[in-house]
């Protein structure tokens, strides 16, 4: 197994609840969320990206809305839903247990190796 593949697949993982935590400071063009993505080191690229978007519009976790532009054509703004909200709290909680799980599992290995060097 590479590494490489590993830390792929523990950030799709995340990337939905990503976009929500992102979305939840506010609405956000398409390629305001890659920026932030890209800025948090979660490499997303739009043809990852709008697939997700889709899905969670679906869902009814966000819905957009066109807004004009200066430059170009019109841009497709991405915002949370009441529902959206709600889910991402679901998440954040979800989060906290499983960092905590894995924490207690990491320290419980690094105790246990502690012990064994005595």
């Amino acid at each position: 197994m590479k590494i490489e593949n590993a830390k792929a697949q523990m950030r799709k993982g995340v990337l939905e609840y990503c976009i929500l935590s992102v979305l939840s400071r506010g609405d956000a063009y398409a390629s305001d969320i890659i920026n932030d993505m890209k800025e948090a080191r979660i490499i997303v690229v739009e043809g990852t990206l709008y697939p997700l978007l889709t899905r969670l519009k679906n869902a009814g976790l966000l819905s957009y809305r066109w807004e004009e532009s200066t430059q170009g054509p019109p841009r497709k703004y991405y915002e949370l839903t009441d529902r959206g909200r709600e889910f991402l709290q679901e998440l954040d909680k979800s989060w906290k247990e499983l960092v905590d799980s894995v924490h207690f599992i990491h320290s419980k290995n690094h105790d246990h190796e502690e012990s064994s060097d005595h």
